[in-house]
């Protein structure tokens, strides 16, 4: 498994390429090497992530998936900053990841807005510790629901939204600190399969317009082909990577394509493969 070098470039040999060789890829957003994390348990302790190295370019958008039990919530954890690894790195650009960060933008599955603000005051909570002046936050308040089509509820209360309005409240918010990552674990996991789909077309249309990095944790593989440059498929027992796959499909990608199809059968194969 290739090593990743303090700049977040990968070493061709296996290695961190110390001399910076001018055959190492363009340094990575974010960069994972060799990741792992054992829990401590009554018995024998338990290995939950082994040896996970991958890095996703600056701009890129890539999906994780795997089987249940392969360690994604742990690794999206570890990423986040709010689960320590036993060995191994994160690197965001560069610098090690140890606590959570505002060059990072976390959305959930759970939506985790405060019920007593306004979609406004939520999505402008994150730069209320910023030192921009009031005006400035309020502008880039205003761009977020501008970007996620929520301008006319500025002054609404999470209440009276629906799951994907509220959702698309969380992405506007994770987005207004302009992190250099949107990191995301399952973000359309409660909400119907139509509005599903309809906040995947949403959630590109952002990513083209922002250019932000995104490493987007599902279970749905059909959601991984829609949305991933690239799809890191883990395996499990421990949670490790076991292929990287490039989507080589234009945008916007059609379900019904024969294309679209083959990717997302060898992705499930990949899932579903013994070790």
């Amino acid at each position: 498994m290739a090593g990743v070098n303090d700049d977040g470039t990968v070493g061709d040999d296996g290695t961190a390429d110390d001399a910076g060789a001018s055959r190492s890829p363009p340094a990575a957003s974010v960069a994972l090497d060799r990741v792992g994390k054992t829990y401590a348990a009554d018995g024998d302790p338990v290995r939950a992530l082994d040896d996970v190295s991958f890095s996703v370019a600056d701009g890129e958008f890539v999906c994780l998936v795997g089987p249940s039990g392969c360690g994604k919530t742990t690794l999206f954890r570890v990423v986040a900053g709010l689960t320590e690894a036993t060995d191994g790195r994160v690197l965001l650009d560069g610098t090690e990841v140890t606590a959570p960060t505002t060059d990072m933008g976390v959305v959930f599955q759970e939506y985790h807005l405060f019920p007593w603000l306004t979609v406004a005051e939520n999505v402008g909570f994150g730069l209320e510790r910023s030192d921009r002046p009031a005006a400035e936050r309020e502008a880039r308040v205003d761009e977020m629901l501008a970007l996620v089509g929520l301008t006319e509820f500025r002054d609404a209360y999470p209440k009276s939204l629906s799951g994907g309005m509220k959702q698309r409240v969380a992405i506007a918010r994770a987005l207004a600190v302009d992190p250099d990552l949107l990191l995301m674990d399952e973000p359309f996991g409660a909400v119907d399969a139509q509005t599903r789909e309809m906040l995947q077309r949403e959630l590109l249309d952002v990513w083209a317009s922002t250019g932000k990095t995104v490493l987007f944790v599902t279970h749905d593989v059909a959601e991984a082909v829609t949305l991933a440059d690239r799809i890191v498929v883990m395996a499990a027992e421990p949670g490790r990577v076991r292929e990287v796959v490039d989507v080589d499909v234009e945008r916007p990608r059609e379900r019904g394509d024969a294309a679209f199809a083959e990717y997302v059968g060898r992705v499930r194969e990949l899932i579903g493969a013994h070790p």
